[in-house]
């Protein structure tokens, strides 16, 4: 997908506020039985498309408004995902500046899990 030079420069504003982890990294994660919510903030319709395999959905539209009902504890750590990596940056960026601090984004997002045959759920 193209995206506006306008939408890409907004992305690199919060690129240098949120950290990334690779898939690679996250399923070392999942192997050392590290606790954490992978949290999917695709639309809805994305959603039940398919998800990676465990995921909990609040989308990107609704994060703001839903994290602290779903997620009270500050200190969770959190993994979010979209599609390629750039909704979920940006919704990384709002909930931090709402005090999470324990925020990552899963860089490549769904098509980096999906292109390593990881497992999804519908």
């Amino acid at each position: 997908m193209d995206h506006s030079k306008e939408f890409i420069a907004i992305v690199d504003q919060s690129k240098s506020r949120v950290s990334e982890v690779t898939v690679e990294d996250l399923v070392k994660k999942r192997n050392n039985h590290e606790r954490f919510h992978l949290i999917d903030v695709r639309e809805d319709d994305e959603w039940r498309a398919g998800h990676a395999a465990g995921a909990e959905h609040i989308g990107k539209g609704v994060i703001e408004r839903d994290i602290v009902t779903k997620v009270p504890n500050k200190d969770e750590p959190l993994v979010l995902y979209c599609g390629g990596g750039f909704r979920s940056i940006l919704a990384a960026d709002a909930i931090q500046k709402m005090g999470y601090r324990n925020v990552l984004s899963l860089a490549g997002g769904w098509k980096a899990w999906c292109a390593k045959n990881l497992a999804t759920e519908k």
